[in-house]
């Protein structure tokens, strides 16, 4: 991404007030991006209409699509006039794949979507499509809450700054340069965060001459090592880095709440079938345990499984 040129804002039918919409409008005043307000509808009960004609079932499915049309021109209405902005309303029974279809075919650099804030549990519900679009969408995903992105707020970009394997020092730079540009973008503060393993406890166990303090912190200084490396290449000071023992899952959320982050920056593969049934995604995992905004990249060369070119 580094630059956001065009901007697909998700619109949510439920709701009055359109947070992916409003997050739109802030990122284009400050990058000059065009938006495209979007929004997927369908309805079966107008397909089974049988006693009507084709004619006819299409004629009411265009009634439908012009009324939602306008209704979305009232919000971007609201907005005022300085920012280009385009609607897109499009009958299809799958969210999720209207949306990486539109991105596909016009070149979209960023997809921002609303999530849904459970107000009992406090927490924020993520929706079928919400999970779709984080495996399948290839480009950045803004998963969005209601609430502002204020001047000198903190950015968290999450790494995995010790792999030895190519795809994720990729990733970790793709994070970084991402990061770091809207960091730059919003004057945002940034932030890294690396989870390291702890000891394994089986090995302590067996192997009575293991000293398992001297591993600790052999691994927690070649994860420091590592991550300040990398943070130096982006001109982060040591004291913006965090590396906590434990697991992603754990250690993301603890460190986005200490620092109160508005956005954490971070890496999914993308897994989809069996494999993402029964091996899971660790980013799922983090971004389910989140409660601010997030930015979800895919590794360089992406392909999304909806891509048939």
């Amino acid at each position: 991404m580094n630059t956001i040129k065009k901007i697909l804002a998700v619109i949510d039918p439920s709701k009055d007030k359109q947070i992916a919409l409003n997050r739109s409008f802030e990122l284009a005043r400050k990058s000059g991006a065009q938006i495209t307000a979007f929004l997927s509808i369908y309805d079966f009960s107008y397909e089974m209409t049988t006693m009507l004609s084709r004619e006819e079932r299409d004629a009411m499915r265009d009634a439908v699509i012009n009324d939602r049309k306008e209704w979305i021109t009232s919000l971007i209405n609201q907005h005022g006039g300085d920012i280009k902005v385009d609607c897109q309303v499009v009958w299809h029974n799958r969210p999720f794949e209207s949306i990486i279809e539109a991105v596909l075919k016009q070149n979209y650099d960023m997809v921002v979507k609303g999530t849904h804030q459970h107000d009992t549990l406090k927490s924020v519900i993520f929706t079928p499509t919400d999970w779709h679009l984080i495996r399948k969408c290839p480009v950045p995903l803004l998963l969005v809450k209601e609430h502002d992105w204020p001047a000198g707020g903190q950015i968290l970009a999450a790494v995995n700054a010790s792999s030895e394997e190519e795809t994720h020092q990729a990733l970790n730079h793709t994070i970084m340069k991402e990061a770091a540009y809207l960091a730059d973008l919003i004057d945002g503060n940034l932030n890294l965060v690396n989870a390291y393993p702890g000891t394994p406890v089986n090995i302590a166990i067996e192997i009575p001459e293991f000293d398992a303090g001297q591993y600790a912190e052999s691994v927690k200084a070649h994860h420091v090592a590592t991550t300040h490396k990398l943070a130096e290449q982006y001109q982060v000071e040591p004291s913006h880095c965090y590396i906590n023992e434990g697991l992603p899952e754990d250690v993301l959320p603890q460190v986005a709440n200490q620092l109160d982050a508005e956005l954490v920056v971070m890496g999914t593969v993308g897994r989809t079938g069996i494999s993402a049934a029964l091996i899971g995604n660790t980013a799922e995992h983090v971004i389910d345990s989140l409660n601010c905004d997030v930015l979800a990249l895919k590794p360089q060369g992406y392909k999304s499984p909806l891509d048939k070119s």
